[in-house]
């Protein structure tokens, strides 16, 4: 395993992190439990969770995921051995059922005491503001437009003090963004250069992989200069790149068959420019699936890769991906596509 630090801070991280949000919806607590098992023996010590998860969100459901975290941190007890983030979802019609009143103090203070409860946790390394609470671009929306009806207040600076507040008292320690724009990454590190008291976001989590490398348009130059890491989310673009979906076929029990409105990867550019990097990954006796998270682990604004699986063999595979290092000509074939294709699936 490689390891990097988490950028402003001691903790060393494994490129690869252990991503959770099918536990409790298509994966059992057991399953969870033994995903977590193989993990730390392959030298992962980062899983990333939310109060969210599983997805698809369901009151029924709710926080399911942390709760499986946190019966194998209680049998286990190696929550001295993992670095844990979590998310507080932000405000949606999706989400009502959790609240509905955006990122207050008292909403982010309710959603951390929430997570360390269900996590069997004293403490979170890691929490995330899952989306913006403002209109704007994410969640597949490619370019930005602006909401007239858009209400928000700017409440960064009470955001920030609030996170201040809750890492004075142990229960947080650091903070990070979570589907954030290059301006709204640049507001709240501003604010924290400004007001040096407050804490400074020293993570991003994004989606970025093949399909869609818009993170490299503004937001890897902020990754790189304000040294705030990227935490590579749907790196497999939901199990499209690892090749399972091509020529319409849909796989039982597969993320996308089973919830097709999960279908942004999903569309004629995007299946042509699977169909090529499918194509280039053979040549290579390469795996699509390994070449397409090596590519992601070679990123160097890239902190840690995200994976998810919902097999023993899906997550094996996934996590060899740390061993492969693609070749200078295989780097120029995946920009080729990526030059002719660029980014359709956002």
């Amino acid at each position: 395993m490689i390891y990097k630090k988490l950028p402003h801070t001691n903790l060393e991280v494994s490129k690869i992190c252990l991503g959770t949000m099918t536990w409790g919806r298509q994966n059992s607590e057991e399953e969870g439990h033994h995903q977590m098992d193989y993990a730390v023996d392959q030298g992962i010590n980062f899983f990333d969770t939310a109060e969210l998860y599983p997805i698809p969100a369901h009151p029924d459901r709710y926080a399911d995921t942390e709760k499986i975290i946190g019966s194998w941190f209680k049998k286990t007890g190696n929550r001295d051995k993992i670095i844990l983030g979590t998310k507080m979802a932000g405000k949606a019609d999706f989400t009502k059922f959790i609240r509905s009143t955006g990122f207050t103090r008292e909403t982010l203070i309710e959603a951390v005491e929430g997570s360390l409860e269900r996590l069997q946790t004293d403490y979170i390394d890691l929490f995330q503001l899952h989306w913006p609470e403002r209109s704007t671009n994410y969640f597949g929306k490619r370019g930005y437009k602006h909401d007239l009806t858009d209400h928000w207040q700017d409440n960064i600076h009470q955001v920030l003090e609030t996170l201040r507040d809750l890492i004075t008292e142990g229960k947080i320690r650091h903070v990070g963004l979570s589907n954030e724009t290059p301006w709204g990454t640049m507001r709240f590190l501003e604010e924290s250069k400004v007001h040096s008291s407050l804490p400074r976001m020293i993570t991003i989590q994004n989606p970025y992989n093949l399909l869609n490398r818009q993170f490299e348009v503004g937001l890897s130059e902020i990754s790189i200069r304000e040294n705030i890491g990227l935490l590579a989310y749907s790196p497999l673009g939901f199990g499209v790149l690892s090749g399972k979906y091509i020529g319409g076929m849909k796989p039982a029990n597969a993320r996308i068959t089973l919830f097709p409105a999960y279908s942004r990867y999903i569309s004629d550019n995007a299946n042509r420019a699977t169909q090529e990097y499918y194509k280039l990954a053979q040549e290579h006796n390469l795996s699509l699936t390994k070449m397409a998270l090596a590519f992601v682990n070679s990123r160097p604004f890239v902190t840690s890769n995200i994976i998810g699986a919902t097999s023993m063999k899906q997550l094996k595979e996934n996590i060899s991906s740390i061993e492969v290092d693609l070749s200078d000509e295989l780097i120029k074939g995946i920009e080729t596509i990526h030059n002719n294709i660029p980014d359709p699936a956002p």
